[in-house]
């Protein structure tokens, strides 16, 4: 006969624990070995039961429970595979949830036959990249490679910009003004003025709060003082 799939849910909604049951109950190739309340919980019957899939909801007793049990469980327990299960669809926590080593990430909405050939596929070591994740992955790739141009980009502009120019733009960055910038430097409010026209212009941007935007949301001078 063969052995079934034993699995292991964890969420801390009775709910959502008790729909899960039911499609385990409903598969005859499957068994319910426990349901966790927490992720505490989750660690703890993972060791006490060895389960071959452990259904993990995320949010729990904090809003990466899941993904923290998850990574704790992978440390000592790194033949169970886990199926994360969730309400959520942000990139973020999608993210943080494959890097802790899951084997599939479903939404609890998902029909009862989709989640239990989530469990199959899992357990055969077959997962599949399901359409929305690989539309987040291409997506991601996506903003990388953006980022990345944008990053030589402006860095090669930087370079261009004489000591004077670099002062001021940092200055800009931390939300000084044109008379704190005079001030600071101890120059002529004018000359300040043409230092920054200079910049708009080797940028090619209409604005100082468009060339900041674009500094601050690449890091631009935390990166160089990597460098």
């Amino acid at each position: 006969m063969k052995e079934l799939i034993r699995v292991l849910i964890a969420d801390d909604m009775e709910a959502h624990r008790r729909r899960l049951e039911r499609i385990i109950s409903g598969c005859p190739d499957m068994e319910l070995v426990a349901s966790a309340k927490s992720g505490y919980e989750a660690v703890l019957y993972a060791a006490m039961h060895q389960p071959d899939i452990i259904l993990m909801d995320i949010e729990m007793e904090d809003a990466y429970a899941g993904i923290h049990a998850a990574k704790q469980i992978y440390e000592k327990l790194p033949h169970i595979r886990i199926i994360v299960i969730t309400v959520h669809n942000d990139d973020n926590i999608i993210f943080a949830a494959f890097q802790s080593g899951i084997k599939d990430y479903i939404l609890k909405s998902a029909p009862a036959d989709e989640i239990a050939d989530a469990i199959r596929q899992a357990h055969g070591d077959q997962s599949p990249i399901r359409p929305i994740i690989a539309q987040k992955i291409r997506d991601e790739f996506v903003r990388v490679k953006r980022n990345e141009a944008s990053l030589l980009y402006i860095i090669r502009i930087i370079s261009e910009l004489t000591p004077s120019e670099l002062q001021v733009l940092k200055l800009l960055c931390k939300n000084k003004s044109r008379r704190e910038i005079a001030a600071e430097r101890s120059v002529e409010p004018e000359t300040v003025k043409k230092q920054i026209s200079s910049i708009l212009k080797k940028f090619d941007m209409p604005s100082t709060a468009d060339v900041v935007g674009a500094v601050n949301e690449l890091r631009i001078f935390e990166v160089l003082k990597k460098l």
